[in-house]
């Protein structure tokens, strides 16, 4: 038997490392939090799409990402996320990294809608364009493509009728807003106008706002705020915060009242942690908004206006209660709970 020459040998050991060293190939660098498919991850993207969020702490914003990476992939981009976490400077260094990798387009939760002006501006003069969704820009300055979000003065007109049902037309409550975010204002503004209306209409006392105190839109701010209020007005009947992760830190704060059944809370989002609440009895209601239909919206905006087509200026998408009614319907609650 003739024995195996050295450079054969030599050559299967050169095709086992070369092997081995293709294999440990990342598909894809750690910012980029999605690709088109698994398979051409290592191909060069048509577009790459800079996305800042508000926050990852309030599970909306990981939705409303989470659908624009995956709308985004059928066109073949890759998706960079970051998050705001609610800081101005921090967005605006975000749009920075952006500008940097010179990104085909942005999409912002502006962290604060006034502010955020400079920062689109920024990305303007280097000829990226931006839209924006859920929160948009109140600022002068700073050209937005398009605006995508859900219909918050209508929801906030929801909510009211949501709180006049909830108290039967009458009674005293407080409302926990965040102002310096716009969809946040156009929530109060619409809650506003809808309670004026319906106390207008009912020829009863009416609903009356006490006090607005800001909760930040997060858990310990708004715990913090209801027990300041429930101090001032110990005959308060109810509460409307403008988003959940507030209604839940409210809840938290006046965990008795509610149990007594001397206040009620309607919240907004439809997290499932708010339904839960609802199906409980700890919240009254909540909004339901589509944080994966605006981004898998607002990823196809993008799609449109990288490849030349017309896009409106804005896109809203509309809301719908959650009540009772719809949390004992809830199939995933039902799932939950094993029913």
């Amino acid at each position: 038997m003739k024995g195996i020459l050295p450079g054969t040998i030599l050559g299967w050991l050169l095709a086992i490392l070369l092997a081995g060293l293709l294999g440990c190939r990342p598909s894809a660098t750690d910012d980029v939090k999605g690709s088109a498919t698994d398979a051409s991850a290592e191909e060069e993207p048509d577009a790459v799409i800079g996305v800042s969020v508000l926050t990852t702490t309030n599970p909306f914003f990981n939705e409303l990402s989470g659908a624009i990476v995956e709308e985004a992939a059928k066109h073949h981009y890759k998706v960079i996320v970051h998050s705001g976490e609610m800081d101005p400077q921090k967005q605006d260094q975000q749009v920075d990294d952006f500008i940097t990798k010179q990104v085909g387009a942005i999409v912002l939760c502006p962290c604060d809608s006034r502010a955020v002006g400079a920062t689109i501006e920024k990305a303007n003069r280097a000829g990226i364009p931006v839209f924006t969704a859920d929160i948009a820009s109140l600022a002068e300055q700073g050209e937005v493509v398009s605006h995508v979000a859900t219909d918050n003065r209508d929801g906030g007109r929801a909510a009211a009728r949501a709180v006049v049902e909830m108290l039967h037309g009458e009674g005293k409550i407080a409302l926990l807003n965040h102002p310096r975010i716009e969809s946040a204002i156009l929530r109060e503004e619409g809650f506003k106008e809808e309670i004026q209306k319906l106390n207008q209409q009912s020829g009863k006392a009416g609903i009356e706002i006490a006090t607005i105190l800001p909760g930040g839109g997060e858990r310990k701010m708004s715990f913090d705020a209801a027990k300041d209020i429930l101090q001032t007005y110990p005959d308060l009947d109810g509460l409307f915060c403008i988003n959940d992760p507030s209604a839940l830190g409210a809840a938290e704060a006046l965990k008795p009242e509610i149990e007594a059944g001397r206040i009620r809370i309607v919240g907004f989002d439809a997290q499932p942690e708010a339904r839960k609440a609802v199906k409980e009895g700890t919240l009254y209601a909540t909004i339901v908004q589509y944080p994966e239909r605006i981004g898998s919206t607002v990823a196809d905006a993008v799609h449109q206006h990288l490849v030349g087509k017309e896009v409106a200026a804005e896109i809203l998408i509309p809301v719908t209660i959650y009540g009772k009614a719809e949390a004992d319907a809830d199939p995933l609650l039902k799932k939950e709970s094993g029913e």
